[in-house]
């Protein structure tokens, strides 16, 4: 491995000799210089991974060299040593962008923390990250044996996303493939525990019951709506992973406090049509389309499958007695999310605010259609990226900026989330069966029973009934649904994309936070 070389500019160099040759010592190669001018020219003939810069050197002062090395070179890390302390230089150099900076006399140890704090911090967080979660992934494996509630799972979940975000930054990709693999056990015992006792939560026959879909606004929402005299902003992102919403939280703390980061548990299907449409009605999906039948558009009829939002919620806020003013807003483009931005004062005067945001759910739906948004968001850790970077520069981070200046509080929440499906499972069924991947219905389907999560009376689990042998089957985990003609083109085109529908951690539990502005 190719030694550290250090750059040393400093009028008093002579004397700073014990403090080289402790350093070279230790491993690192150190030029060293007694002028700025000098300083700029061995920069200018040889290669350095840090500076180390006297502030108060005769000729080109540090302040001044210190400018010339930034524009010439931006990304080399730079050291201000001085033996002021005065405010002034602190803010000229810090404003110059230094690295680190050391008042006179230094000692040997302190250079060497600063070389460290620049040079090998991602390399220190990386090997403590991955010596954590080495000590970690036993404790997990033994809780994953054990009959965990949905309380406990919801744990479990966040720890695999807190050492996937730390990980990821790790260049130990034998680390990253143990967590994988670890995911893949987390998601087959999950799907098993969601099989046991999906059916006894939407009947209410369990004590062990989460917060659902069509419990969410009931549970979550409505107890904050008289808690203030300031309007409340629910922002329901389409499609936002758990481990999405951390990426993106601490763009968002600039401006709020999370008083409170929970998890709840989508419905099955784990799509917009079923999930979202149950959010805003706080029914379930045959129970909506017995009730407000105006409201309810079957998968096989025209027509869009989320139109009547804003009528389900209102239904929902009167049926709680909620005689509240309150908005709906859904941004499908750039466009109508600049308006709204644009005229967010005309909400303030309504008790409740929701805005649904839809730019994931069609990210990830372009990222399985096109070759260049694949490429772009090629794994997890790529399509969080894609994601964080969309919302800084969002008109929804305009909006938060916007609640947080009228300091009001804002709930974050999604209706699912989206799993990277790897193995296909075969199905047959006729030309009226559903297109999605993760799950299927109808009434002539055939697969193993042995590889799917069937439930033969949709009722049981308040899905609507379109004939009397329709049938309803989820795939769990990484998994897929692909038919047996063109078999392979099908697994091919698939495999490796998000998608959503079935029983995974990724798309069941999903984020909602509560924001208070600072």
């Amino acid at each position: 491995m190719e030694k550290v070389r250090i750059l040393w500019a400093d009028d008093e160099i002579d004397m700073l000799k014990p403090h080289i040759i402790f350093l070279e010592h230790k491993g690192y190669e150190v030029a060293t210089t007694n002028n700025g001018d000098e300083a700029l020219d061995l920069l200018h003939s040889e290669n350095f991974d840090i500076v180390f810069l006297d502030e108060n050197m005769p000729g080109l002062s540090g302040i001044e060299t210190l400018e010339q090395i930034k524009k010439d070179y931006p990304n080399l890390p730079v050291v201000m040593i001085t033996k002021s302390e005065e405010e002034s230089i602190m803010e000229d150099a810090i404003g110059s962008k230094i690295a680190d900076y050391l008042i006179k006399p230094v000692k040997p140890n302190q250079i060497l923390l600063s070389l460290k704090r620049n040079l090998e911090n991602q390399k220190l967080v990386s090997e403590k990250a991955t010596m954590g979660y080495q000590q970690e992934f036993r404790h997990i494996g033994i809780e994953l044996s054990n009959q965990l509630n949905s309380s406990e799972w919801v744990d479990v979940y966040k720890k695999l996303v807190r050492w996937e975000l730390e990980l990821e930054q790790s260049k130990d990709e034998g680390i990253m493939q143990v967590l994988r693999m670890q995911q893949d056990e987390a998601n087959y015992v999950f799907s098993r525990f969601i099989e046991k006792n999906y059916v006894q939560w939407v009947n209410n026959k369990s004590q062990d019951k989460p917060v659902l879909s069509h419990t969410l606004l009931r549970d979550k929402v409505l107890p904050r709506l008289d808690s203030s005299d300031k309007p409340l902003f629910v922002i329901l992102i389409d499609n936002l992973r758990y481990d999405q919403w951390k990426a993106i939280q601490p763009v968002i703390e600039e401006y709020f406090r999370v008083e409170a980061d929970d998890i709840y548990f989508s419905i099955l299907p784990t799509t917009t049509q079923y999930a979202r449409n149950a959010l805003f009605s706080g029914l379930m999906p045959s129970e909506i389309r017995r009730k407000f039948p105006k409201y309810w558009t079957d998968e096989e009829d025209e027509g869009t499958k989320n139109q009547f939002e804003a009528e389900l919620l209102g239904e929902q806020l009167r049926r709680y007695g909620k005689d509240v003013k309150y908005s709906y807003h859904k941004v499908l483009n750039l466009n109508v999310g600049k308006k709204l931005a644009e005229s967010m004062s005309n909400l303030m005067g309504n008790k409740l605010n929701v805005i649904v945001y839809n730019f994931v759910d069609m990210l990830s739906h372009a990222r399985t259609e096109m070759e260049m948004i694949r490429e772009l968001a090629e794994d997890e850790a790529a399509y969080r990226s894609l994601m964080l970077s969309w919302f800084k520069h969002s008109s929804l981070l305009d909006i938060i900026k916007f609640i947080a200046q009228k300091k009001c509080d804002i709930i974050v929440t999604t209706d699912h989330g989206s799993v990277y499906v790897k193995d296909p499972v075969k199905i047959l069924g006729d030309r009226t069966v559903n297109t999605n991947l993760r799950y299927k219905y109808g009434k002539s389907l055939k697969y193993n029973s042995k590889e799917v999560f069937e439930v033969k009376d949709p009722e049981e689990i308040f899905l609507p009934r379109i004939n009397v042998s329709t049938a309803y089957v989820f795939a769990r985990s990484n998994d897929f649904f692909a038919y047996p003609n063109n078999y392979n083109y099908y697994v091919n085109y698939y495999r490796n994309t998000f998608q959503h529908g079935g029983i995974s951690l990724q798309e069941m539990l999903v984020p909602v936070a509560y924001l208070k502005a600072k």
